[in-house]
């Protein structure tokens, strides 16, 4: 036979204290105002967002990168160039 679940005990709702907060202005958590918060991406998610970027450049940015030495923006570059059909 199942017995049932006896030592099941149920929390009790709190009301909210009227009381004044007792901490001093000094215990409270200090607040950043300076906003000095900082993220750091490990280098999959930095090759992810680079990516990203380069989907979203128009070929006239990708042209101008290539004519300053970006090597990203060659290879892009030459391979738009041999996917296109050759003119006769």
């Amino acid at each position: 036979m199942i017995n049932p679940v006896s030592n099941v005990t149920h929390a009790q709702p709190v009301a909210p204290s009227t009381k004044q907060s007792t901490q001093k202005p000094a215990q409270q958590a200090p607040k950043s105002a300076s906003g000095s918060d900082s993220v750091k991406l490990s280098s999959t998610a930095q090759a992810l967002a680079a990516a990203l970027q380069e989907s979203r450049e128009t070929s006239t940015q990708t042209s101008q990168e290539a004519r300053k030495g970006d090597l990203q923006a060659r290879r892009l570059l030459a391979k738009e160039a041999a996917s296109k059909p050759a003119a006769k």
